[in-house]
Order: structure tokens, then sequence, then C-alpha cells
């Protein structure tokens, strides 16, 4: 053991040695002569001097002499020796975390162009599959210690440097499940809050009065404040707009806004201006301008308006959201559309914001045109997302269907095409009417007609029987549930006193009769939902119980249908329903007591009669506009009790105090977005709702 750790320094203080020598002369041939003289294993030898290449920088790190470019060059000299196959092909990402750790930011910002330059070595083979989590992570700890509003710059280069070097298709930089920064929470203060301007207004007295000569055309005041900022919200999480309360906040605060705007216009002072003579310093600074996060100062409000680019930030969030809730994404529920009147509300103050584009000075027509170029390219980038971001490639040359390019043919052809024996010739491919055209124009062609491209001829014919597959599904031809009078059939028979049959050879004794007869009472029968306090003790009469209320129920349907489809059962249904009832069955008792309780309660739906084994039920009336207007009036000191009865949620109701300044305007609202989206939004409902929460001169004003 000693002899090996001895080796181990031997070979340490060697290489050393080898190493210091080959870097002040440039050149790494002799190193590799002393690596292939030094007996050793090639793991061992291969990290040996992996340790030596960490151990001479930081020696060069500790040296004031030296600077950025002697660390760059001693980063190329061990990328040589990783060509040369002396260093594992990681050690030079870990010589650069190694020096961006040890040197402050501003050493940092000159070294990290060294590493934007040598892009495409580290994606060479040898280098990438072995250094790309270690780049990812010395970019994430250069951003850990920069900050986003003093080191905007330095931020972006990195990012970009990201985007730049993994391949579009890595999963690790694609947002796939389009999710949002929820985080990024814009907080604004509250009506009476000092601000920032009071405090400068106090010291330049003589400022304050030249802008009191030129007040702003626009009154600012608290509640348009509030709703400008409120935006923010939104823009953070677009799918508050699926929700009614929100949306209708939102459309009311962007069109307060985009009213302001419109009614504030900006003029182009830099035409106007002459300006004396800059030089090139100044002129690059002056064009260098951005904003690393909003003031929401009160006071600052006017001079933002006032502001162009400021403005025009404002105006491109909402041309990005509206691109979002038009536009089609793979991971967006389904239960998340726009409606017809949102739809319509959108284009038209879509055609505003481009309008007041246009009008925002300095060159606000090119402005606008540019924004529309790249939100139209976007297009492009969200249908690539929806597809699950395959990789880009270069379309094969050869044509689909020939011999080079080896693909699968995939023509759209029909049944009296794909019948006929089409014999290839000798030594020949198949071949077909689209077997010339490239996929793309075979699946645009499919697509025109209505029809799906599946690339086997057997497979597209199947799959277009039918365009829509879940309507294929729920044809009638596929219901395989029977109904209950025929699944029952036999069981209310043997139910019958005067069948005389001995109940151990009863159908509802039989177990697996017994297991399918739940589930089809659960999927057609409303009585099986019926409330109880008192448990099923034996299933057998259990559904001795369920037969008698469904032998009930069939009069209704064989009075209807005796002239036309006169049957047995229909006699044995009336047997069964004229038979009365037994006072020993304490089962059955039970049930109607249940039944009896249940009529008291907020049922909203009664049993009429049953059609192809299907519960008909009566449709409730919804609540009238009148009937709205007149629970409001009563309920408007306890609105906000009500709407959490009904269900919102406490920033909803936020939302509506923010929207209307009277109860009476609240209460309506609540009222109308529930008889909208609830589906048991009746006045029967309303009613009992009303009584519980001690609201009775409201329950009484629906009559």
């Amino acid at each position: 053991m000693a002899n090996k750790l001895c080796s181990f320094e031997t070979m340490r203080s060697d290489f050393m040695a080898s190493v210091k020598q080959c870097f002040s002369l440039g050149n790494v041939e002799p190193l590799q002569i002393k690596y292939a003289s030094i007996n050793a294993n090639e793991a061992d030898k291969r990290s040996t001097l992996d340790q030596v290449m960490r151990d001479y920088l930081i020696q060069l790190l500790s040296d004031p002499k030296h600077d950025v470019s002697t660390w760059e060059g001693f980063v190329q000299f061990c990328i040589k020796a990783c060509r040369s196959e002396m260093c594992t092909a990681s050690i030079p990402f870990s010589l650069l975390g190694d020096i961006f750790d040890a040197l402050t930011l501003e050493h940092c910002e000159k070294l990290f162009a060294f590493v934007e330059n040598g892009v495409n070595i580290w994606r060479e083979e040898l280098f990438f599959s072995a250094c790309k989590n270690n780049l990812l992570r010395m970019c994430n700890d250069l951003l850990r210690r920069l900050s986003r509003s003093q080191n905007t710059v330095f931020c972006g280069r990195i990012l970009l440097f990201l985007a730049k070097f993994f391949p579009f298709s890595e999963r690790s930089g694609l947002n796939v499940v389009s999710e949002f920064n929820l985080d990024n929470i814009t907080e604004f203060g509250a009506e009476d809050e000092a601000d920032l301007k009071d405090i400068l207004s106090e010291k330049d007295d003589a400022m304050e009065d030249v802008d009191d000569k030129n007040e702003p055309k626009l009154k600012i005041d608290y509640n348009l404040y509030r709703k400008f900022w409120a935006l923010q919200d939104v823009f953070r999480n677009p799918n508050q707009c699926y929700n009614k309360v929100q949306w209708k906040a939102f459309s009311l605060h962007a069109s307060n806004v985009l009213s302001a705007f419109s009614s504030f216009k900006l003029e182009d002072l830099q035409g106007k201006r002459k300006r004396p003579q800059a030089n090139a310093r100044d002129i690059d600074a002056q064009s260098q301008q951005y904003f690393a996060k909003f003031l929401t100062n009160q006071k600052l409000l006017d001079l933002q308006l006032s502001d162009s680019n400021f403005r025009r930030y404002v105006l491109l969030q909402f041309l990005i959201l509206f691109q979002y809730l038009n536009s089609s994404v793979k991971f967006r529920p389904e239960i998340h559309e726009m409606k017809p009147e949102q739809s319509d509300w959108v284009k038209e103050t879509t055609d505003l914001i481009y309008r007041l584009l246009a009008e925002t000075p300095p060159d606000g027509t090119a402005f606008a045109q540019a924004v529309r170029h790249i939100l139209k390219r976007e297009e492009h980038w969200n249908s690539w997302k929806n597809e699950g971001c395959p990789v880009f490639q270069k379309p094969n040359q050869a044509p689909v269907g020939s011999e080079d390019s080896g693909g699968d043919e995939s023509p759209i052809v029909s049944d009296k095409e794909a019948a006929k024996d089409k014999r290839p010739k000798a030594g020949g491919p198949i071949r077909n009417k689209f077997s010339h055209k490239h996929l793309g124009d075979q699946i645009r062609e499919a697509s025109t007609m209505s029809r799906y491209l599946m690339g086997n001829v057997e497979l597209t014919r199947l799959w277009n029987l039918n365009p829509n597959n879940l309507d294929a599904c729920k044809s009638k031809e596929r219901d395989f549930l029977p109904s209950l009078e025929n699944y029952f059939e036999e069981a209310i028979m043997q139910s019958d006193p005067a069948s005389m049959i001995e109940n151990e050879y009863k159908r509802v004794n039989d177990g697996n009769f017994g297991w399918r007869a739940l589930r089809l009472l659960a999927r057609r029968s409303p009585h099986f939902f019926t409330h109880s306090n008192n448990p099923i003790n034996k299933l057998p009469e259990y559904l001795e119980t369920m037969i008698k209320k469904i032998a009930k129920d069939r009069p209704q349907v064989a009075s209807s249908e005796s002239a036309k489809q006169p049957s047995t059962a229909g006699a044995e249904t009336t047997a069964a329903n004229a038979e009365p009832e037994l006072e020993d069955d304490e089962v059955l008792k039970t049930v109607e007591k249940e039944d009896n309780r249940s009529e008291g309660s907020q049922c909203l739906l009664s049993v009429q009669d049953f059609e192809d084994g299907e519960v008909v039920r009566k449709e409730s009336e919804k609540i009238s506009n009148a009937q709205i207007a007149a629970v409001a009036e009563k309920v408007a000191g306890q609105w906000r009790k009500l709407a959490t009865k009904l269900g919102f949620q406490p920033h909803e109701i936020e939302n509506l105090e923010y929207l209307n300044q009277s109860d009476v305007a609240n209460a309506r609202d609540v009222l109308e977005i529930w008889a909208d989206d609830d589906e048991d939004a009746i006045s029967e409902n309303l009613a009992y709702i009303l009584e519980g929460l001690g609201m009775t001169e409201a329950a009484e004003a629906l009559s």
C-alpha cells in the first residue's frame, strides 16, 4: 500500500512539472510523451492528471500577475489535452466552474465571452454528452449570483448562450406543459399610502411649479391606478380569463385603461426638438433603455402613461394574452374555452391596441407592423409545441415511397382501389397514385378530404369509417347495457305470490345476478341513490325492495305502449302493482320512510317514466330576471354571505366589489352568474338556500 501511494505521489509530481513546462511553452506534445512513459493504469493516469490540472489552476488564480487571458489560455490547453485523450472530457468545465467561483462578477462577465465564443467547441461530440450537465450547472450558479435588475444584460447573455448551446428539442429547456410563472406578483400600494413623488416635491418646489403649469390632460385617480395594476395579475395567469367573475373584472379594467390611452395622446417630441450634436458614446447610452421591473408608485402613473416605451410594454402584454386565448394549446383543459361574446370582445380590443400602437411615437406604424409579424411567427412555435416538440431535421430529398427513401407507403385510397390486385413489376416496389408525392402533400390532400392518413391502407380505411371516433363509440349499436325491465323481468315475475316460487329458487338469491343488478341499478335507477340511515343487512332483501319499486314504475310505460306492444311482462307488472304492500316487510317500510323524508328535501327532479331504461326527468324552470332583481334588493346587505353559500371564492367576491359601487349591483351579479353556470339554478333551490340563511323576505320575493 505504501509503494502504491508513493507511485501516485511520484506520478502527480511528474505531471505537475510537465504541465507547468508545457503550458508556458503552449505545446501539449511534451505532456503526451510524459503521459505515455508512465507505466500505470489508464484510469489512474487520467484521474491524476485531472487533479493536477485543477491544482495548477488554483496556483494561477492565487497569483495576482495573471488575468483573464491567462485563465482562458489554460482552459484551451486543457481542451487540447482532452482531445489527446489524456484528460476526461468534463475537466475543462470543472476548471471554468472553479474560475467563475473565484472571480468577481466584473471578471466573470469578461470570461463568459470566452464561453460564448467557444459554443462550437462545447457542441462537439467529445464534449457535449459529458459537459452539458456541468455547463448547465455552471450557468445556473452564475444566474444565482447575478441580480436581474442590476445585471440584466449579463443574465440575458447567459440565457441566450444556453438557447444556442442546447438543441431546440432539449426537454429540460422547454415549457412543454405551458406552465405560467405564478411567482411573478406585482404589488401596488393602498389609497392612503405615502409615495416617492411627495418626498421629492418637498425638496424641489421650483420643479413643482413647472409641473403645475403642464398638468396632464388625463385625470389620474386611485380607481384608475388600481385597475391599471390589477391587470398584471391576469397577465401573470391568463387562465383566470376563463372564470366568469374574473373575466368580467378584467374586461372592465382593460376597457377603462385602453380608454385612458385613447384619450391621452402622446406627441412625437423627438421629431420637433432639435438636439445638439452628441458623440457616439452618448448616442449609444441613450439607445440602451430598458425597464427591469415596473415601479408601482401611485403618483408615478401619470409619468408612466406619458412614456411611449412604458405604454408599448403594456399594450404588448395585451396582445400576448389575446394570442394565448385565441390559440389552440395542447395542455390547456377542455373546459377552458372562449365564449362567442368573449371572442368578439378580444377581436375588437386587438384592433384597438394595434391602432394605439400605430399612434404611439416614435415610428408607431413600423413598431405595430413588427409586433404583428413577431406574434405571427409565434403561432408556428405554438404548433411545434402542440406536436410534441419534434427534432428539427432536414427533409429527405427522396420522394416518399421510393426505393431510396425506404419509407412506408401511406396513400389514401378508396375501397375499390384497395380491392384491386396491383401487382408490382419484377424487382420493383409497389406503386400507387400518390407514390410520387411527398408525405406532407399526401397529409395536406387528406385533410382537405376530411380523412386521416394512418400509414397503412387497411388502417386508413378502418380509421375513416367514421370521422368522429367518440360518436362511433356512443352509437346505439354499441350500447350493450340492458334495460331495467328486461333484466328484472324474471325477478318481477318471481316476486308475485301467485307464481308460488320458493325463496331459495328466486333469482335474487343468485350472487352473480345480484352483483350485476347493483351495477345496473347504479346506472339506470334513481332509487339506488335514495338516502337511508339504515344499513342493508342482506342483498336479496334489498333487491326484492328495489324490484317492487321498479314494478310500481312499469305501469307508466306499459299504459303508454299497451295499445302498440301488449306483453306478458306488462300484465305481470300490473298485477304486482295492484298487490297491496306487505305490512311485515321491514326493509320496504324503511325505504318508504326514507322516500317520504326525501320528498321534503331539496329534490330538484322527479321520476316521470322509463324509456329504454333511462330516467326521464322533468326540467325545472330557471330563475327569471325579474326574480333576480327582486331577490337582489332584499339581500343587498348580505350579498357576501349569499355569494359564499353559492360557491364563490374570496378573490371572486373581491373582484365583484371592484366592479360595482352598490350592494344591489353586486347581489344581482352574483345571482346572474350563478343562474348561468349552475345547472341547479331554479327558484325552488334558491328559496331553500335563502331560508337556510335566514333570508325569509328574499325567499318570499321569489313568488
